[in-house]
């Protein structure tokens, strides 16, 4: 009998973790705007050659992304962030996502190029310097970090999004009345 409780317990347990980790609560867990801190300093090398600055981006709802070709999530949300770029890009909402693959040298991975060209990705595609460590640095990848108008970190999402939770965010941003010049 105490084996079959301790089983039916682990399995609650066990249950409750992949039910928080698939994102399948829906309601908004943004950082209250008083506690919201500011995002670093952010130049990202973009794929192009050109530098993605978040400060040129102040005013909009910005979502940083980032995956790596290796990681099955990032290959099934992307198609979803391509879509949301679309649907908000308008009002205000962008998107930069950032391989973050092992390179050791200045060249651009084949995969990353690949990855970018086979899902369509529109918005710009920054990669992480040779010999980075920011993806050891990650509690797992995709990584999502939804900024604010003002610059400031309003969620970070660890694991593949789910969309309408990622939408209902987006959307409480974009509502989210703008702040007077400081």
């Amino acid at each position: 009998m105490k084996s079959i409780l301790a089983a039916a317990i682990a399995l609650l347990v066990v249950s409750l973790v992949i039910f928080v980790r698939l994102g399948l609560d829906t309601h908004s867990r943004l950082i209250p705007v008083a506690e919201r801190k500011p995002m670093p300093v952010v130049h990202l090398s973009l794929l192009t050659g050109e530098t993605w600055s978040l400060r040129v981006h102040r005013g909009e709802v910005i979502a940083i992304n980032y995956w790596a070709t290796w990681c099955g999530p990032c290959w099934q949300e992307t198609p979803m962030l391509v879509q949301l770029g679309h649907d908000y890009g308008k009002r205000g909402f962008a998107i930069v996502g950032v391989a973050t693959d092992e390179r050791n040298s200045a060249e651009i991975p084949p995969a990353v190029l690949r990855f970018v060209e086979r899902l369509h990705v529109d918005y710009p595609i920054a990669i992480t310097a040779p010999m980075s460590q920011l993806a050891y640095a990650m509690d797992g990848l995709p990584t999502t970090i939804l900024v604010d108008r003002e610059g400031r970190v309003a969620q970070t999402y660890v694991g593949a999004l789910n969309e309408t939770k990622f939408r209902g965010d987006v959307d409480a941003l974009l509502r989210e009345p703008a702040q007077p010049s400081r």
